[in-house]
């Protein structure tokens, strides 16, 4: 079906609405790559006012990918609970705007609503938002997960520890761990990217999170970022494993670019379900995603890279995983060129993690050879934590030796409670006060009682004050 749109005495015609949400999208460089971008902000406002009156319903008989030739667009639509889309249902993607900016949709219609939504309705809507319609809408949505830690309460903000080290040095993760720990970080997860994926090296690294875990008794969960298949034969060689974690993408081509199926994931969930060792809930999972991972793939549809990215939160939200971030920045200027545009993917990202039921957080990130730095960085961490993000990453110094990018400190998890008054899992909490690490009140203590518990446990785990 064709849209139209008249702009004065420009005629603007859009052959089909996979074409309609790629010119409505604001722009970036990774759709002018693919060649999918409006040609001029004239074009774009046409496609935006055509996709205002698209009902919502269209998204259901015209998927973004066909169903025929894609797993993920069968999952969306076998997903999709019409009793939950009822309440919407008559509604035009503008209207769904005015709507969900409206007092009418509070949390708990927003939790209602979940399943009836796709993720080309949330993708197309997010075009037609502001960026503060986009923090607004995300902050009425909590989505609360648990494994040891309960993360994404109201009020509440967890943090990813990310003791990354170029030789996977135990040592000098260790020291990581602690330094980040100290500054109450690590409620989300401990998870280490490792720089060697053989299984061996993998084991080891699990072994070695899991002594500090136990240890110190420590309320939380460690996860070592390794290709799921990896995770599966650490399972089976008794690796003392928490979360399975993947990248993964909105289309099949993504997904088997990644190395997985639907069917390589379920494997994976089951087996990481049968250990059971989560304390305060089940959620195992840990997925990330990031806009541009199809079309460095070449397997992107000629779908613009964000409605793809929503897609990719419906193969999230099957596993009812913990934890699920873009990795906003990653993949580099080819996809989100400069600061403002990491700005804009990172809110949309979340916008449409939690219309869709994910526990979304963010890494809010940029590579070295992008047009951004951390000013710009500054900016998107406030934006989503006012949004009521999930999750952070702590990273020592925001600059990761290994994976060589910039990401969020210790330092700024700290900027962040203190400026918008937000905690960290209850259960961490409670653990920072009793090893004498933070107050009753969640702050810090001060100097030479924080530092008598830093000597004590560098000197149990051998590393030296």
């Amino acid at each position: 079906m064709a849209y139209h749109q008249t702009i004065g005495a420009r005629r603007h015609r859009f052959d089909d609405l996979r074409t309609l949400l790629a010119r409505a999208s604001p722009a970036r460089s990774g759709d002018l790559l693919a060649g999918v971008a409006a040609s001029d902000e004239e074009e774009r406002m046409a496609a935006r006012m055509a996709l205002a009156d698209v009902p919502l319903r269209s998204f259901l008989s015209e998927p973004a990918v066909p169903a025929e030739e894609d797993e993920v667009s069968r999952l969306i639509l076998s997903q999709h609970d019409a009793t939950a889309f009822a309440p919407v249902a008559h509604l035009t993607v503008g209207a769904f705007r005015d709507w969900l900016l409206s007092e009418a949709a509070d949390a708990a219609a927003l939790e209602r609503l979940a399943w009836g939504l796709t993720p080309e309705m949330v993708a197309a809507v997010s075009k037609l938002m502001r960026n503060q319609d986009l923090v607004l809408a995300a902050r009425k949505r909590r989505v609360v997960s648990a494994f040891r830690t309960t993360i994404g309460l109201p009020g509440r903000l967890s943090v990813r520890l990310q003791p990354n080290h170029g030789t996977d040095d135990p040592r000098g993760i260790v020291a990581s761990t602690i330094d980040g720990l100290m500054y109450g970080c690590g409620d989300a997860v401990i998870g280490i990217n490792p720089a060697g994926d053989n299984l061996a090296n993998i084991v080891e690294l699990l072994k070695v999170l899991d002594a500090i875990r136990e240890r110190f008794a420590i309320p939380t969960q460690s996860c070592v970022l390794t290709h799921v298949t990896q995770s599966i034969r650490a399972i089976e060689a008794g690796a003392p494993l928490d979360l399975v974690f993947q990248s993964i993408g909105g289309t099949q081509k993504t997904n088997e670019s990644f190395g997985i199926s639907l069917a390589l994931l379920d494997e994976a969930a089951a087996a990481v379900a049968s250990l059971r060792r989560g304390t305060v809930g089940s959620n195992a999972m840990y997925f990330e995603t990031g806009q541009g991972s199809a079309l460095s793939a070449n397997a992107h549809h000629g779908v613009d890279q964000q409605t793809i990215e929503a897609r990719a939160y419906a193969v999230a939200r099957r596993y009812a995983p913990l934890l699920v971030n873009t990795v906003v920045g990653f993949i580099g200027p080819e996809y989100l060129y400069d600061g403002k545009q990491i700005v804009r993917a990172g809110l949309e990202d979340h916008f449409c993690g939690k219309l869709l039921g994910v526990p979304m957080g963010c890494d809010v990130c940029y590579t070295n050879h992008a047009e951004a730095d951390q000013d710009d960085m500054d900016t998107l961490l406030t934006m989503l934590g006012v949004a009521g993000v999930n999750f952070i990453m702590g990273v020592p110094g925001a600059d990761d030796v290994m994976l060589n990018y910039q990401s969020t400190s210790f330092h700024d998890a700290l900027y962040l409670r203190e400026s918008l008054g937000l905690k960290r899992a209850p259960e961490f909490e409670a653990w920072l006060e009793r090893m004498g690490i933070a107050g009753a009140d969640g702050r810090l203590l001060g100097g030479a009682a924080r530092g008598q518990a830093l000597l004590g446990m560098a000197e149990a785990v051998g590393v030296g004050s």
